[in-house]
């Protein structure tokens, strides 16, 4: 290849014969390809000398260091979910909040004992300010959304690839990494911009229902703050009922260490059957005006490179939304009876529940990038669950049922608790339902296969072992 000097983008340099450097840069280079002006002008490319000037930069930093990143510009990520923090002000965490918080969540603990068998960790608590809450979250939010966009990415990759005309995919050549990595900027813009959004929203690092900085607990006292004004409560017994809640979620996932990565591998089988609708890319491309950087953005935020769901995805979207449901419900019912002589706890239990019901703006920011809501759409029913096998069961068989996937209630469950333990049969029995059961079969108290007992024919006694999870009942 043959080495030219530089050409000045700006045209500032001086051109013998007049003509202006883009109209002869990009002669030459149409010229080579067999295409004219006027044939990019048909595919709506910008001839306008600027226009190119901020195309061509943008293609130079797509091919350039943009790309290694994977499908997500981690940096650029990063740095704009910083800057979306700081927009208005994030002050370092002064000694009297970290002493608040170092106090409420030693109190938090204290309560939590009675009400709970997981019991208190290693983890100690910080406080946070909105930046230290990012750096935090960060390597979650990689491990998180990094399946997702890749899959999105390649898609994306795919499907443009596939739709070029001949002729400029030919021009164009070996674009497909040039693509990639304006996947990846684009998802490091939006990534971005959600974390950066909720990072202005959390009250701690489970807020959205997942222990998001793994292996640490942290409250953001500044944004617990302002989370209480207009409440009327006193700002204690909101630091305070915050810190129950935190505790609660870190006992339970790390008395659990399945559910973490459980609930990563839902969102990692989601994310394998990505495909992306062209269709309404392209009816969405009509309306983008490449000189208005601000409707490429409100393209981006309408979901146009959300993914279509299958029915599979869809059923991994269900029992994801289910298993968040269970561990908010669970929480719910645990901070609701630690609390309870906490005098504002009641209208805190309400307003917590409602805003983890409906999620915040950033929430639906990063649901319409990714076609990923993290919200726990029926986390009523599943407290009403919690509430209901713990008043009849005790802590121990409530708690008990997290110890493995399967043993966790389904949707059909939550519908219905009182019927949970037959549908289970010995699957979630308690320690004297077992032990009754074993009793009875040694003693002949079961009727043999085939025989007219009080069972029916060939089956046990509703709610014994033989009433054996039938048809779509049966424990995932």
């Amino acid at each position: 290849m043959t080495s030219q000097p530089p050409h000045d983008p700006s045209g500032d340099r001086p051109d013998d014969d007049g003509k202006d450097p883009f109209q002869e840069m990009l002669e030459r280079l149409l010229g080579q390809s067999g295409m004219s002006p006027e044939d990019l002008r048909r595919a709506g490319m910008p001839m306008d000398p600027q226009a190119m000037s901020m195309m061509f930069q943008q293609i130079q930093s797509m091919m350039g260091g943009g790309a290694t990143e994977g499908p997500v510009n981690w940096t650029l990520a990063h740095d704009h979910a910083r800057r979306i923090a700081a927009a208005d002000g994030d002050p370092s965490v002064s000694a009297a909040q970290r002493g608040a918080v170092e106090d409420a969540m030693k109190l938090a603990e204290l309560w939590l004992g009675e009400h709970t068998e997981f019991g208190q960790t290693s983890i100690r608590p910080q406080a946070w300010s909105r930046a230290e809450w990012i750096e935090a979250t960060l390597p979650t939010w990689k491990e998180m959304t990094g399946p997702v966009a890749g899959s999105v990415t390649k898609a994306l990759t795919d499907a443009l690839t596939q739709q070029l005309p001949a002729e400029l995919s030919a021009m164009m050549g070996g674009a497909s990494g040039m693509l990639a990595g304006a996947g990846g900027m684009l998802f490091g813009m939006q990534l971005g911009q959600a974390v950066g959004g909720l990072s202005r929203e959390v009250l701690c690092s489970t807020d959205i229902g997942l222990p998001l900085a793994e292996g640490r607990s942290g409250l953001l006292p500044a944004s617990i703050k302002a989370f209480g004004e207009g409440l009327d409560l006193p700002a204690q017994e909101i630091m305070l009922y915050i810190a129950v809640r935190e505790a609660a979620h870190v006992r339970l996932f790390a008395a659990n260490p399945w559910l973490r990565q459980h609930v990563l591998d839902l969102v990692k089988r989601f994310s394998e059957g990505i495909h992306i609708d062209m269709a309404r890319i392209e009816e969405a491309a009509r309306d983008i005006d490449p000189m208005d950087p601000s409707s490429m953005q409100e393209a981006l935020s309408s979901g146009i490179f959300a993914p279509q769901q299958t029915p599979d995805q869809e059923a991994a979207l269900k029992e994801l939304e289910t298993v968040l449901a269970l561990v908010e419900g669970w929480v719910h019912v645990v901070t609701v009876d630690s609390t309870a002589n906490l005098p504002s706890a009641g209208a805190l239990s309400e307003t917590i529940r409602r805003r983890r019901a409906s999620g915040g703006p950033a929430e639906h920011a990063f649901g319409s990038l990714v076609g990923l809501e993290l919200r726990p759409r029926r986390l009523r029913e599943a407290a009403e669950f919690w509430q209901y096998v713990g008043e009849r069961r005790g802590l121990r068989d409530r708690d008990g049922l997290w110890e493995a996937p399967e043993l966790l209630p389904t949707d059909h469950d939550l519908d219905d608790p009182a019927a949970f333990s037959e549908r289970r049969g010995l699957l979630t029995a308690s320690a004297d339902e077992v032990d009754a059961a074993l009793q009875k079969l040694l003693s002949g108290g079961y009727e043999e296969p085939g025989t007219d007992g009080a069972g029916g024919a060939g089956g046990a006694p509703d709610g014994d072992a033989g009433d054996a999870p039938q048809d779509g009942d049966a424990p995932r």
